[in-house]
């Protein structure tokens, strides 16, 4: 099994990001390429690995950037990208020994020149996404403010709003949580995401934080602010970009108060979440301003 561990780029210890979320819609791509550009934005050398075959959503927002890059004469930093479907093996159990040697094959090439990795995940409960998980170091799960798709982790009682028990995707993050304690791996740091939350309180908002903090308590995650429901996300993945990039030289979207808005959740999202501190040099070179 891969271990996070020294051997990444600069001698600096590995950290593997997952987002993941068995439902479909929550945002789960927009928020990779948001993490991975903050990232590249702090100096640090990262990769992404898209596992999600169907959409591909972040293989296409990263093919978009380079594009960008290539039309414009800009220079916005790229990931070390790698797109890995799912075993095309007829035998379930073939096919699942496939993906976890495939994924670690591609974990390892990646750890050779990366300091963070983050692996984008598909809205479905297969073997190569279950194993991810079970690399994580970190892993956000960005879930709509909405009791539609908290039932992703937890039946909630319809009268009382309390949480009856975890559901399906919860136990499948215990699982991974249990197979990476026994591999003598660090604890998963899991980061659920509220996105979408409406920008004014309301009931359901109420309902929802206790629901949220009740299950929090109950199997161990905790909870970040995520991104407004705004237009500009998905303006800014036909050309690659994301809100952090806005003021780079050379790209041409204007920014307004809902862009620095927007803008500004990213960036507590980040500093919720806890990224890894850059390399020295790297940060050195962040400092004197270049």
């Amino acid at each position: 099994m891969v271990e996070s561990g020294v051997g990444a780029a600069a001698g600096h210890t590995l950290h593997i990001i997952v987002i993941g979320n068995e439902k479909g819609g929550s945002g789960k791509s927009t928020t990779a390429m948001h993490l991975i550009a903050g990232l590249l934005h702090r100096g640090l050398a990262v990769g992404s690995i898209d596992l999600d075959a169907g959409q591909a959503t972040l293989t296409r927002y990263v093919e978009n950037r380079r594009r960008t890059n290539s039309e414009n004469s800009l220079e916005l930093a790229l990931p070390d990208h790698r797109r890995l479907p799912p075993s095309d093996l007829d035998s379930a159990a073939a096919a699942a020994a496939d993906d976890k040697s495939r994924l670690e094959h591609c974990v390892s090439e990646l750890a050779a020149s990366n300091n963070i990795i983050v692996i984008d995940t598909p809205g479905s409960d297969i073997a190569i996404s279950r194993h991810a998980h079970s690399l994580a170091d970190t892993l956000v799960t960005p879930l709509n403010d909405s009791y539609v798709d908290l039932d992703l982790l937890a039946a909630v009682d319809p009268d009382s709003r309390r949480v009856v028990h975890p559901s399906r995707y919860a136990e499948m993050v215990w699982e991974q949580k249990k197979v990476r304690a026994m591999s003598g791996g660090r604890a998963i740091d899991w980061v659920v995401m509220r996105n979408r939350v409406g920008s004014l309180a309301s009931r359901n908002n109420a309902a929802m934080d206790r629901s949220l903090g009740e299950l929090a308590g109950r199997i161990g995650f905790r909870i970040a602010p995520g991104f407004t429901e705004r237009v500009i996300f998905r303006e800014l993945f036909l050309q690659g970009l994301t809100l952090l990039d806005l003021r780079t030289p050379g790209v041409t979207q204007r920014m307004n108060s809902s862009h620095i808005a927007a803008r500004q959740e990213v960036r507590q999202l980040l500093v919720a979440i806890g990224l890894p501190n850059p390399p020295e040099t790297a940060q050195n070179s962040m400092d004197s301003g270049h």
